[in-house]
């Protein structure tokens, strides 16, 4: 555990952010590489314990990776998927996910063990799934568990709930091309969340000439056949450059960072929450390139917002709730519990530690700011709510980070590009 305490800024943050490769899109975009038809180059992938982990347990299960330097790597996929090593998933609800389903490719069982905190993080809806299609799954369906199939399995149509985590929907879809009877997948439950983050997963597939269709409100059916290779860019990180935009808002400062036009992620989502909170926003198109501006003119405002689309902002926007003039409802959020952490009762914990009035609703939070002072902000061994502490900080002298090192997650030296996005306004 690396402690770090946030540092206070003693002037408005004006200047430009630059923020690594998406890890959902680099996620993404490395599996279906993996399974393409022949090698892909990919640029901008980000280079992080997720990703890393995702490539590990992607050659595990056949493929090969060459860096060729500047978040640029070149993906061989296999002639076919083997089977019968063990992947680690670390904390990543993406490896968890997104892998057993190629492993069903496999015919021998390849087995999934992870983190301690990984064995709280919902996975048995999507190892029913597969039992259902016909993959074999060890019993219980938990953590480590092992999954297999090979020539038997063949996919075709199951119902499952995703309300836990939309990343169900997606980690069937990714790998369904590849099933001899493709995948239709109907989610039953009585919430979906991130549907963004199905749509990004529709969106890549179909860059690689896969057949995706949603053939009803909550149905999607990948065909079978060949995922192409494709060269492509990933998107940066836009949940980290709005946590990062964010401080514009909370200093009263001025920060630009690139915002695309057309983008696989919840791009005006994100931004709205920003605006939500009292942010000036403005976008600007240059040669083609479009950025935004973000500005805090009028300190933040208490807001009412649903975070159902984007909710991995959910910590920055109780961090902007913490620090507001008056009181603010976070909502649409109830699966965020199952995330690295139980995030709902950790930002509750931890902002209420600091003199803040945050108490936990059905599907979200209720804050109300109060007196805040420094303390101890338990990170939970989760990169967002590390970001959310280091927002608080900026505005509340003595917030100490238990653990920073959380944030390699998707930001490999968060705390060196927080304090240079500090040291810009000075």
């Amino acid at each position: 555990m690396i402690p770090w305490t946030a540092p206070v800024a003693t002037s408005p943050t004006r200047g430009d952010v630059v923020v690594p490769g998406s890890k959902s899109a680099s996620a993404r975009s490395l599996l279906l590489a993996a399974l393409a038809d022949g090698p892909s180059v990919l640029t901008g992938v980000l280079d992080s314990r997720d990703t890393t982990l995702m490539r590990t347990g992607l050659a595990t299960l056949g493929a090969t990776f060459t860096d060729l330097g500047a978040g640029t790597v070149q993906v061989a996929p296999a002639a076919s998927v083997t089977g019968g090593g063990t992947v680690d998933c670390g904390l990543a609800g993406t490896v968890l996910r997104f892998l057993p389903p190629v492993a069903a490719l496999g015919a021998e069982p390849t087995r999934f063990v992870g983190d301690e905190a990984a064995s709280a993080r919902p996975i048995t809806g999507l190892l029913d799934a597969l039992a259902a299609l016909g993959a074999t799954v060890s019993s219980p369906a938990a953590l480590p568990f092992t999954v297999g199939g090979g020539p038997s399995f063949r996919g075709g149509a199951v119902s499952l709930d995703a309300s836990p985590t939309s990343q169900f929907v997606s980690a069937l879809l990714l790998s369904g091309a590849r099933f001899p009877d493709g995948v239709e997948v109907t989610h039953v439950g009585a919430t979906l969340p991130s549907l963004p983050h199905i749509e990004m997963t529709c969106t890549l597939l179909r860059r690689r000439g896969a057949r995706v269709e949603r053939t009803a409100d909550l149905t999607w059916r990948v065909d079978p056949g060949p995922i192409a290779a494709l060269d492509e860019a990933v998107e940066p990180d836009l949940t980290n450059a709005a946590s990062l935009l964010a401080a514009a808002l909370v200093t009263g400062g001025t920060l630009t960072t690139d915002w695309p036009a057309v983008s696989v992620q919840a791009a005006d989502d994100l931004i709205g929450v920003l605006a939500a909170f009292g942010a000036d926003v403005t976008y600007t198109t240059t040669d083609g390139e479009r950025r935004v501006t973000v500005t805090g003119t009028g300190g933040v405002h208490g807001a009412d917002v649903d975070l159902h689309a984007v909710s991995e902002l959910t910590p920055v926007a109780a961090a902007l709730a913490a620090v507001a003039d008056g009181p603010s409802t976070l909502r649409g959020v109830a699966h965020i519990r199952g995330h690295e952490t139980d995030r709902l009762a950790a930002l509750a914990s931890e902002l209420s530690g600091l003199g803040v009035d945050a108490t936990e609703t059905a599907d979200g939070l209720r804050i109300v700011p109060g007196p805040r002072h420094g303390g101890t902000f338990h990170t939970h061994a989760d990169h967002r709510l590390a970001h959310a502490a280091a927002l608080v900080g900026l505005v509340t002298p003595g917030v100490q980070l238990d653990d920073v090192g959380c944030t390699t997650k998707t930001l490999p030296d968060f705390p060196g590009l927080w304090s240079r996005l500090l040291g810009s306004g000075e």
